[in-house]
């Protein structure tokens, strides 16, 4: 049964949260990459950030719908998701954009509970985490790799 280490990638592209958002377009573009791990200085994951983190912040921003009645105004949306909006839309790093909730595999996980997690979490790379330590990374492109040994 194959596990993750015999799939992945070990050559691994990080950024780090202070890097700025052209330099990580660049990136994108320059490798053909979708999504990175984010690591902080000692080299620990952090989150991830992919193309899709970096568009958004192109999307028009939505002002809350609000109700006002004699003095009070009610917020028929949460006040959290607009922040969280306005906080993506006007990010300068990668820090500000990335997910922080990261779904991750360990390196010894068989490649069908590694695929599982990926379709199951709508995500096309997971990192690979030995204790707290980034070692690899797999991609759907490694598991459809997998398919015609």
């Amino acid at each position: 049964m194959l596990t993750a280490k015999e799939i992945m990638t070990r050559e691994v592209c990080t950024v780090r949260e202070e890097t700025d958002l052209k330099e990580l377009a660049a990136l994108f573009v320059e490798h053909n990459y979708k999504t990175l791990p984010v690591v902080d200085a000692a080299g620990r994951l952090v989150g991830v950030v992919s193309q899709t983190d970096l568009i958004e912040q192109d999307k028009p921003l939505h002002i809350p719908t609000v109700i006002s009645l004699f003095d009070w105004v009610i917020y028929l949306e949460s006040p959290k998701v607009f922040s969280d909006e306005v906080r993506k839309v006007s990010a300068r790093k990668v820090g500000e954009i990335c997910a922080r909730e990261v779904v991750t595999c360990t390196p010894d996980m068989p490649v069908e509970e590694v695929a599982n997690l990926m379709v199951e979490h709508k995500v096309h790379l997971l990192p690979v985490l030995d204790g707290d330590r980034l070692v690899g990374v797999v991609a759907r492109f490694d598991i459809i790799r997998t398919l015609g040994r």
